[in-house]
This record gives C-alpha cells, structure tokens and sequence, in this order.
C-alpha cells in the first residue's frame, strides 16, 4: 500500500531499531537521577526517542510508521526499561496506543488525527472519566481530569475512556466512549510528585474544560473490549491482521516487558556490586570471587531470561492469534486473551519476584539507600506491583480456569 506519510528512515528494519536500544542503555542510565528529578525523561531522551524511530515501531506504514510486530515493540521497551525504567514505562505507554487508534477508528479519522507529519504520541488512562456530551452537530464536547496519564509531558494526542451522555435527565450514562484528542484540547497538570517509584513516567492527570473534537473521534467501545472478530476497520485499511488483537493481553505484556527490563537493571547493577565490594577480611578480593553471590546472580539471571522468553514466545502467539482471526480460521476470542494476559503477567511476576526477592535483598543495606541505583529499581517495581495490571492476576487465574473447563468467565471482573 502506498503511504500517505511517508516514514523517516523507510529502510529500518527490526534488528537496528532495537540495537539502537541496546546502544542508548548507557545514557539512559546516566540520566536516571535528573528523570526523576524533572518527574519525565529530558528532552534530550526524547529527541533520542524521535531519531531512533522508538515512537512509531507499532504506527501504520500508511501513516509514517514502520509496522513492526509485537516482539519488536516489546524487545525495545525492555532494552530502554533496562537503561531506565521510568523511562521506559513513559515510552511503551505513549508509542502503544497507536495500536488501538489504528485498530478501532475509520479511515476518514485516522487521516485527520496522523495529519501531514504522522506525528502520533499518545497518553492514556484505563479508568473512564466524566461524559462525552453531543454538541447538537456533529463533535463532542469532553470534560474532566484522567489521572495517571503515564507519558502526557510529551504526548502529541490523548486515547481515553468516558461515557457517553445520557440522553435525557435522570436516565443512566450511555455506554463507554472510546476517544482521541490531539493535544491543544488538554493540560497538563503538575501533579506527578511524592510517588514511590516511577518517578520519572511523567505519569501526570491531563485537564479537559469544554474540549470540542469531532463525533468521528469517538468509538463506542472500551480499551478492554474492542470489537475484534473477524477483523476490525484498522485491518481492513492497513492490510495487517496485527491492527485486530485484542487489547487487554497487549497491555499486560507492556508492564511484563517493562519489568523484566527492571530485573535486568537490577541484575547489571548486582554484577556491578559484586565487583567493586571488597571483603572485610580479605581486601583483596571482592564479592564476586564469593560463591554464594555467584550463585545468587546466576539464579536471577536465569529466571529473568525465563521471563523474557515467554514475553517474546507469548507476543509471537498474540501475533499469530490476530492473523488466523482475519483469515477466518479462529475467532480472537477472549479466552485467548485471558491466557495470553495470565502468560504475560506471569512473566512480569517472576521478573518481580527475583528482583526483590534476590538481588536487592542480597546487595546489602547500602544500595537501599536514597540515590542508589538499586534502591531506585527496587522501588520502580515496587510501584509497577502496585498498577491495576498485576491486581488483575486472581480474577485472570480464574477466568482461564473457567475456559478450561468450558464454564462462563465473561461475568468475573478484572478490576474491582
């Protein structure tokens, strides 16, 4: 299909653009103290974002983005987490939401809301907020406060969930409304401070007073249900069964990239230890010559490669099930998404586990203190244990017991 925006770099395959993750670790990790301390990555981050390609690995060709696959998106988020988790929290929550943009709005929208640059950065919230009130004519009219819009400092449009107005007084809301406003509709609010971890995700609330966008920008549907079977519109206009996947097991396996990313911090940072920690009797020698360290670091770094390949395996099979779902072999249904989800959230866990179970419980009490690298990881996924994603686990659990077991699970609630 010919591109209506053409891409940057129309050459750039995978393997570079995740080498080129691989080679901003280091700069990243010397920025990490000056993320937090501005509550987002510095611009420099962000002009490293945009040249690197990073916001528009999942954007449509047609649009000026390279069409990457799941596997790809995920190997750099957690080459970036890995440099700078707060850092890499804010990418993959800004440069995924295209994928939903791309999948659920018509043809006429996407032109509009991609524009002449297909400069598309998107923050987001799961929690639906305030009413999309029709305006008489053909926009609606949005207002409220959706907090914890992880990466809103530099994001170029908003994805959010409301509802529709009632449509007389004292009726009932309508249904989830699903909508996209570019960002001279919103504020920013300075409200992203005394945070655990996550310091630096720029994960501030956005402000909409009165915010006019067109009917056209707007879906009835949620992020969490998205009408997929068969195909979708974005499949249609893109020629790619990726742009009809089911949302909910995609966004559990951000978080799970993300984390496993942090483990490997933390492990990079253990080594670190390791090495440059003298033993109090034998100055000598260092830590790492210790065969308790050895074995602790070799554990670890064992159960976070376990992690990352059932990430990659698990984003080949979210993958697979969106190409036989367009081809009409099986429907994406949702207890697909339910064990793709429970994988991922797994492979997140274990990277959790590990992290604070193993390498800051070992590193020893000097590296828990403020300004410590690994005091930051620690709390970095502290935080993520906290996000509605992991509380999802119990409920995942049992609805992918009820599908084994061919019982209803559509009634059991993932979010309290």
């Amino acid at each position: 299909m010919t591109p209506v925006i053409a891409p940057p770099e129309p050459g750039l395959t995978e393997t570079e653009l995740v080498e080129r993750a691989v080679a901003l670790r280091p700069a990243l990790t010397e920025r990490q103290a000056e993320t937090e301390r501005l509550t987002h990555y510095p611009e420099a981050t962000h002009e490293d974002f945009l040249r690197a390609g990073f916001y528009r690995v999942l954007q449509p060709c047609r649009y000026g983005g390279y069409e990457f696959g799941l596997p790809a998106f995920y190997r750099v988020v957690t080459e970036v987490a890995r440099g700078c988790p707060s850092s890499g929290w804010a990418l993959s929550l800004t440069a995924a939401h295209v994928l939903q943009v791309a999948s659920a709005f018509g043809e006429r929208a996407q032109e509009e809301i991609f524009g002449t640059d297909g400069e598309f950065r998107a923050a987001s919230t799961l929690a639906p907020v305030g009413v999309a009130q029709p305006d008489g004519g053909d926009h609606m009219i949005l207002d409220g406060t959706w907090p914890y819009s992880s990466g809103a400092p530099y994001s170029t449009h908003y994805v959010g969930q409301t509802l529709r107005a009632p449509e007389k007084p004292g009726d009932a809301p309508g249904p989830l409304v699903l909508f996209c406003a570019p960002r001279e509709m919103w504020t920013v609010l300075d409200d992203w401070h005394g945070v655990l971890g996550l310091r630096g995700s720029g994960s501030n609330s956005i402000r909409m007073a009165q915010a006019r966008i067109p009917a056209h920008h707007t879906v009835e549907a949620g992020l969490l249900d998205l009408p997929v079977e068969g195909g979708s519109p974005g499949s249609k206009l893109h020629g790619n069964p990726m742009y009809a996947g089911r949302a909910p097991s995609f966004f559990h396996g951000e978080l799970a990239a993300i984390m496993i990313g942090t483990a490997y911090a933390a492990a990079d940072e253990y080594a670190r230890i390791l090495a440059a920690r003298p033993l109090t009797l034998e100055p000598d020698r260092t830590r790492a010559d210790l065969h308790d360290y050895q074995r602790n670091l070799g554990e670890a770094l064992g159960i976070i490669h376990t992690a990352h390949a059932a990430l990659q395996q698990t984003a080949q099979e979210w993958m697979e099930a969106c190409r036989r779902n367009v081809s009409g072999e099986t429907p994406f249904t949702t207890a697909e998404d339910n064990r793709l989800a429970l994988t991922f959230l797994h492979a997140g866990r274990m990277a959790w586990d590990v992290l604070q179970g193993t390498l800051f419980r070992t590193a020893g009490s000097r590296h828990a203190r403020d300004g410590e690298r690994m005091q930051r990881y620690f709390r970095d996924a502290a935080t993520y244990w906290t996000h509605i994603g992991p509380s999802m686990a119990e409920p995942l659990a049992r609805r992918v017991g009820c599908d084994r077991l061919g019982l209803p699970s559509g009634h059991i609630p993932l979010i309290p």
